[in-house]
């Protein structure tokens, strides 16, 4: 009883592979190899059944698909589509809130900017770019 037995069991995945068991010697002289090849009727009852993938997992993975569309994308490519058409439908004496939260009147509208009278006493004026519009209050109250 010279040697030292190292057992090494391989998970058998497929029919063919085999399981390996070492034996080495303690004096490092003589190697001995042993293969033991295992009984198919075990593996066949040890191996659990695989899983197939149902209608319904795919059905819920397009649902949840779905909803990840309307709430990411659509979303908020609608409400700044009603913005694009509520910043151009901004007209001369229109009554109109910036992000900025002051309310003034329309006086001037170019393509780049929008000139809105924010005091009447003082005749104080103001320019903004057209995407710093919140809300068209003119529009609104109709």
């Amino acid at each position: 009883m010279n040697k030292l037995w190292i057992l090494a069991q391989a998970q058998a995945q497929a029919e063919n592979q085999e399981e390996v068991i070492f034996g080495e010697p303690l004096n490092q002289q003589e190697t001995e190899t042993h293969t033991i090849q295992p009984d198919n009727e075990q593996l066949d009852e040890e191996a659990p059944p695989q899983q197939q993938i149902g209608l319904h997992n795919i059905l819920f993975f397009a649902a949840i698909a779905l909803l990840m569309y309307f709430l990411l994308f659509r979303g908020p490519k609608k409400r700044q589509q009603e913005h694009q058409k509520m910043v151009q439908s901004v007209e001369k004496n229109d009554k109109i809130r910036p992000i900025g939260g002051i309310i003034g009147t329309v006086v001037d509208v170019k393509d780049d900017q929008i000139t809105v009278k924010i005091d009447e006493s003082t005749n104080t004026k103001m320019k903004i770019i057209p995407s710093a519009i919140a809300a068209n209050l003119s529009k609104e109250t109709k």
